[in-house]
């Protein structure tokens, strides 16, 4: 099983574009100021910024993996 991606809900993706890049992140998808998408220096995995109105919007973080053979795995 492989960790695919992770999507976080934010107020400001400019700021945090800027954050996760002085962290070593880098910068692959920058469609406008609602999406970013960077990649974790080890292992391929990518990290998304995906803009909120208000942190009451119920928007949550979204975690995705990426494995093989799925059915046989879960029903076995």
């Amino acid at each position: 099983m492989n960790l695919n991606q992770i999507t976080i809900p934010v107020l400001d993706v400019e700021k945090l574009i800027q954050f996760y890049q002085k962290l070593g992140l880098k910068l692959i998808v920058h469609s406008t100021s609602h999406y970013a998408r960077l990649e974790c220096g080890n292992g391929g995995t990518t990290f998304l910024l995906h803009k909120v109105e208000n942190n009451n919007q119920n928007s949550g973080i979204w975690i995705y993996f990426e494995i093989d053979n799925l059915d046989e795995k879960i029903n076995n």
